[in-house]
């Protein structure tokens, strides 16, 4: 394969990649593409065709597409240098995607390769000392297990205290967290369906 035929398959590559991130999290939203085409100020034909990966997006067009999703633009790129052969299997410690948090001092990583599964799996870091300002409600099935550090989570109106080694699960619950520490708390957490 020449060289510019290999620039195009790499093109077209990334074009559908962004296209099952954009329907995924279209979908994990409650949007339709009606909804998500007023969102951004295009037709639904145009959103179709950035689901199908089949649209050139530009710029301008992944920004309206990160507000829309609340997704940070860098979502939608970063994993695309990765090796192809990696693509839709392996996550590469470097090549996580930073996924979008309201919380202060609360992080994640995307583990999974893509968004097409039915469940998502996160590296979250949440700071000494950070709370939850408010409380969370997602209707999701959650799981979580606290690598290092220490945490207390409270769901519903129960309060847990969890140290290295603990596992949690909760589902369509109400949840806040604290952690009391003065190092950061490290869990690997997954959510069914995705939700970034």
């Amino acid at each position: 394969m020449t060289e510019a035929g290999e620039i195009e398959r790499e093109t077209q590559q990334i074009a559908e990649a962004i296209g099952r991130d954009v329907r995924a999290l279209r979908r994990s939203r409650g949007l339709t593409l009606q909804a998500l085409a007023d969102k951004i100020n295009r037709s639904v034909g145009y959103v179709s065709q950035i689901e199908r990966g089949i649209s050139n997006l530009g710029v301008d067009d992944l920004r309206k597409l990160g507000a829309a999703l609340n997704v940070p633009i860098g979502f939608f790129l970063e994993h695309h240098d990765a090796d192809p052969a990696d693509r839709g299997v392996i996550v590469r410690a470097g090549a996580r995607r930073k996924v979008g948090s309201r919380e202060e001092g609360f992080t994640e990583e995307l583990l999974s390769p893509d968004m097409t599964g039915s469940f998502e799996m996160l590296r979250t870091e949440i700071a000494p000392g950070a709370t939850s300002k408010h409380l969370i409600h997602r209707p999701t099935e959650e799981a979580a297990f606290l690598v290092s550090g220490a945490l207390e989570i409270w769901v519903e109106d129960r309060h847990y205290e969890l140290t290295p080694g603990d596992a949690f699960r909760f589902h369509d619950q109400n949840v806040r967290w604290h952690n009391p520490s003065d190092e950061p708390a490290i869990l690997v957490w997954v959510v069914a369906p995705p939700v970034y």
